[in-house]
Parts: C-alpha cells; sequence; structure tokens
C-alpha cells in the first residue's frame, strides 16, 4: 500500500481493519511503535487465550489519556473543586486510573477507593460528601441497595455516577436512578484498553442516549461486522476507531465489537464532537437460538422494566440439548415475593413478544444470588453437564 494514497477520511476504508488478534499475535511488545525507553506505562486485559492483551503508553499518551477523561468528567457536570469517590477497579485493569487522571486533570481531589469493600466505600461517601461517583453500572446499584439497607442513604450527597465498563441499559439506569434518589444522574463513559481506556467517549445529562467521541483523538465508523463494509451514518453495526495521537501503540481501523450507530448532527449548541448511541451489545456477545440473534442487554432490558424483578440476574445458555436453550435466573424484589409463578408467566410472555424465542424465567427471593464487589460483573453462563453453573 502506498501511504500517500491515503489523504482524507474518505480514504480510511481502503485500509485493512485491525482486531484484537492482531494485539494477541504481535504479543508481547510487537505492536509498540516507540523505542521502550521512552515509554512510561504498561496496562493489560485478560485474554480469551490465556495472555492478556498489552496496551503501552508513552508520557504524551497518558496526558491525552488524562485529557479526555477530564473532557468526560466535565461534560458530566463535575466541577474542579469536586471529591471524585473512584471506585472503579485499579492496576492494570484501566478503569481506576484513567478517571484518576481525568480527575486530577479537571482539578478534583481524587478519592482512590478502588471496588469491592462495600462498608468503606459507603463511610468514605459520607464522610467526605462526595457529589461524584466513578463506577461500574451494578456496583453503584448495590452500593445504594447498601446504604438504604443500613439506613445511609439520606446522609449520602451524590449527585452523578460516571458508569462504564459494562454494558448497561436504560431500564439498569433507571433502576440505579431510582435507587440513589435525590436527582442522581447515572451516566455513561466508554472506552476500551485497546484505544486508550474510558474517555474514548461520554454522555451528557442534556444528551442523554448519546455519546459523544473525543474524534479529535478517535476517528469513528461503522462497518458490517459480517462484511466489513463500511455503513453509512444512521445504520446499526460495529464501532471502529482509528486513533489520530497515540504514540505507544496507534492503531488503525480497529474494530472494537460494539454494536452503535452514528447519530445525526445534533445535540446541544457549540458541541462539535461525533455522536454515537449508547451500545446496544458486543458482536461476540450476540448469542444465536434457533436461528435468532438475541442480545444479553435486550433480556436485561425487559427484566429492568419490570416492577417484581430486581436487579440482580443472570442468563444461562443451556446446551446439553441439540438445539441450545435460553433461561434466566433473577431475584424478586421483596414486594413480589408471593407471587413468583405469576411474575415469571409475565416476564417469560414479554421475553417471547420482544425477543421472538420462548426463554425459561426463575425467579428466586430477594438476596439468593451472588453479588459482584469488585471488577465487571458476569451475566451470561454456559451450561454444558448437570452442573449448575450459577450454583455457588
Amino acid at each position: 500500500m502506498d501511504p500517500g494514497s491515503i489523504r482524507s477520511v474518505a480514504d480510511l476504508p481502503s485500509l485493512p481493519l485491525t482486531a484484537k488478534a492482531d494485539l494477541r499475535d504481535n504479543y508481547r511488545l510487537g505492536m509498540v511503535l516507540t523505542p521502550m525507553a521512552d515509554t512510561t506505562r504498561l496496562h493489560a486485559s485478560s485474554g480469551t487465550s490465556g495472555k492478556p492483551t498489552i496496551v503501552v503508553y508513552t508520557p504524551g499518551d497518558l496526558a491525552i489519556w488524562a485529557e479526555v477523561n477530564a473532557r468526560s468528567l466535565a461534560l458530566a457536570g463535575v466541577r474542579p473543586d469536586d471529591i471524585l469517590h473512584n471506585g472503579y477497579g485499579y492496576g492494570l485493569f484501566t478503569g481506576g486510573l484513567g478517571l484518576h487522571y481525568g480527575g486530577e486533570r479537571l482539578g478534583c481531589t481524587v478519592v482512590p477507593v478502588s471496588g469491592g469493600n462495600t462498608a468503606l466505600q459507603l463511610q468514605l461517601l459520607e464522610d467526605l460528601g462526595s457529589r461524584v461517583m466513578s463506577a461500574t453500572p451494578s456496583f453503584a446499584l448495590l452500593l445504594a441497595e447498601r446504604a438504604r439497607e443500613q439506613g445511609l442513604l439520606d446522609r449520602l450527597s451524590v449527585e452523578i455516577g460516571i458508569l462504564g465498563a459494562e454494558p448497561w441499559s436504560e431500564g439498569m439506569r433507571a433502576r440505579i436512578e431510582s435507587a440513589w434518589g435525590n436527582g442522581f444522574r447515572a451516566l455513561d463513559i466508554y472506552g476500551l484498553s485497546e484505544i486508550i481506556g474510558p474517555g474514548v467517549a461520554m454522555e451528557a445529562p442534556d444528551d442523554l442516549g448519546a455519546l459523544n467521541v473525543f474524534d479529535d483523538h478517535f476517528l469513528p465508523e461503522i462497518i458490517d461486522p459480517d462484511t466489513g463494509d463500511p455503513l453509512p451514518d444512521g445504520e446499526w453495526g460495529e464501532l471502529v476507531i482509528t486513533t489520530l495521537t497515540k504514540e505507544a501503540m496507534p492503531v488503525l481501523r480497529y474494530r472494537t465489537g460494539d454494536i452503535t450507530r452514528i447519530l445525526a448532527e445534533g445535540g446541544t449548541a457549540g458541541r462539535h464532537w461525533t455522536r454515537i448511541a449508547r451500545l446496544t451489545g458486543r458482536v461476540d456477545d450476540m448469542i444465536i437460538i434457533r436461528g435468532v440473534n438475541v442480545y444479553p442487554r435486550e433480556i436485561e432490558s425487559v427484566l429492568m422494566d419490570d416492577p417484581d424483578v430486581g436487579a440482580n440476574y443472570a442468563i444461562v445458555i443451556d446446551r446439553r440439548v441439540s438445539m441450545a436453550e435460553l433461561r434466566v435466573r433473577a431475584e424478586l424484589t421483596a414486594g413480589a415475593a408471593d407471587r413468583p409463578d405469576e411474575a415469571a408467566r409475565r416476564i417469560q410472555k414479554l421475553l417471547l413478544e420482544r425477543i421472538r424465542i420462548r426463554i425459561g424465567v426463575e425467579l428466586v427471593p430477594e438476596g439468593s444470588m451472588v453479588r459482584t464487589e469488585a471488577g465487571k460483573v458476569k451475566r451470561v453462563f454456559e451450561q454444558t453437564d448437570d452442573n449448575d453453573p450459577l450454583d455457588g
């Protein structure tokens, strides 16, 4: 290929697509373009092959990372005088440090509490009066529930949640905001470690449902996930990103695996970033059951819209039969404990109407399912023998 033939954004489709497999094939540091003497940080995400996916940063990359996370926080309404309670995990995972540096860049006082340890989290939220917290959606909901159980909720001052690292539906947003109360706003932050980490795109409170992609650093495209062909604005497909300013590990036309679409220009006056819809799922999350494509987030949306269903649920793909089947286990709310069969029939009917396949529904007492306190919550499990994957 002649690099000189790439003269504008319109020429990008002539470049090949790249994917996580390219990073794995070049493990450990084969994708690093700068001398290692010029790098200053390494992060890694877990890999299906047993080896982590490594990303490397120069000081310039870290400065960009801090800048886009500071933008994200400011877009959410965070102020320099805020105390940012950062409940994302630290370490090789990029979530914690991305928001940490963004908060410092904006001028916030950052509390690097990380994930887990709900008792300490609630104590710090109460004692420090933090107005802003960042965490996974599932952990943010768990904190609100624990605060209510302990009679602390009215003594907390949290107004803004910067939530990401997991797929979450509008129904889950409503659950989280209702659980916190007091006008709490749950806002979506998007990113992936191969691009830079959190801070690739951010939702604004006055433009819900849209993620603002910081396209002076990350250029988005949408492709057909099956053919790789570019799709016009407005059509749903797989998000592809080209990094424009990264130094150590830039990527060209990187397949994120995330499903979204580019929205028409609009939103709030004065913003110029490309807007994409909140993600509906991942290409590799799609479950094919009896020829029907099912995304876990569609199931979550049905569950979260039902007032008798709690926030904790799991999806099981039962492969013990020749044609795989789906079933859902979810917790009931306390007020629905006396009518599990009625609620299960109603939800099964709604799932059939929405997704067009029959899905088994099991509703269990509140608090009987394991809750994730640190890291990303796992929602989808496979069953290949008589051992229940949800036991323990």
